[in-house]
């Protein structure tokens, strides 16, 4: 490890210790970082850097400068901020959790020095987490329709539920009637997915789940299916317009737009460390297996 992308969104004064034990670290251990711009503006004056630090401005320097790693800190939103820019430049992300739960952000604030000195001495693993990819017969989300987590297609002007036409591979699935859908990858099976009853997979499994948001119909379950589908939508209801995301974008969207989820192309890297597995993040972070009637 010689040079690093340190990424964040926004700075929390309950934070600056372990940001400042992050750049002590890098330091010591002759790593080059280069801060994201709008969060190196916020460091300034709170964090003191005992080696010099380059401003990283988005997707355009990984074509400039050869990172070895992107690390993060905050949570699983800034992760999904982060490989906007990262696109397909294949480099892995180092999640250090900020913030609450922390699914993709698993490395806590409290191992930071763990965690660089195990990734120096290269004990650490790869994950590959498959993106999802919008197609759609009017340009949204510009440069950027994919997505880690999930798509979904929501209501906006009205409480009134709406109805979606889905398709698999062109075959008629289902009418949806409800506020909503969503298509989640694996990795967003944890997320929006799992609060509207989705099953959990894991993260290698070569899946999609289509999951409603508060259907009508009882019997309408949340479906399990290959990711080489393609899921095509129509969409109509009593307002013109939708609510259309990928992961924490979004975009608004009317009946004439044509839209279908996708494979991505290209897939993201997520570093482990040893003794960090999918299993025992679900596990603590759920906290299945504790019975707090013991405590």
């Amino acid at each position: 490890m010689r040079v690093v992308v340190v990424y964040g969104k926004v700075f929390k004064q309950k934070d600056q210790p372990y940001v400042q034990r992050l750049f002590d670290v890098l330091a010591q251990r002759q790593i080059n970082a280069y801060v994201y711009g709008p969060y190196l503006d916020q460091l300034k004056d709170k964090i003191k850097f005992s080696r010099d630090v380059g401003r990283f401005s988005g997707y355009v320097d990984f074509e400039m400068y050869n990172f070895d790693f992107v690390i993060t800190l905050g949570g699983d939103g800034t992760i999904l901020n982060v490989i906007t820019e990262i696109r397909d430049f294949n480099v892995p992300i180092l999640g250090i959790n900020l913030g609450r739960l922390g699914f993709l952000a698993s490395i806590e604030k409290t191992k930071i020095e763990e965690a660089i000195d195990l990734i120096s001495r290269g004990m650490y693993s790869l994950d590959e987490r498959k993106l999802l990819y919008l197609e759609s017969n009017i340009p949204i989300f510009g440069e950027i329709p994919f997505a880690l987590n999930d798509c979904t297609l929501l209501k906006r002007d009205t409480s009134s539920m709406i109805t979606i036409h889905t398709f698999i591979n062109g075959a008629y699935l289902n009418s949806y009637w409800a506020d909503g859908i969503i298509i989640s990858t694996p990795t967003g099976s944890t997320g929006y997915s799992l609060s509207c009853g989705g099953p959990i997979i894991f993260p290698n499994s070569g899946n999609f789940v289509i999951t409603p948001v508060a259907p009508h119909n009882l019997n309408v379950r949340p479906i399990v299916i290959s990711d080489d589908s393609v899921i095509s939508f129509e969409v109509e209801g009593r307002a013109d317009n939708f609510l259309c995301t990928l992961d924490s974008r979004f975009e608004v969207v009317t009946a004439s737009y044509q839209l279908a989820v996708r494979k991505n192309n290209f897939n993201i890297r997520l570093v482990h460390i040893q003794d960090n597995s999918f299993v025992d993040t679900i596990r603590g972070k759920l906290a299945w297996g504790v019975d707090q009637r013991n405590h």
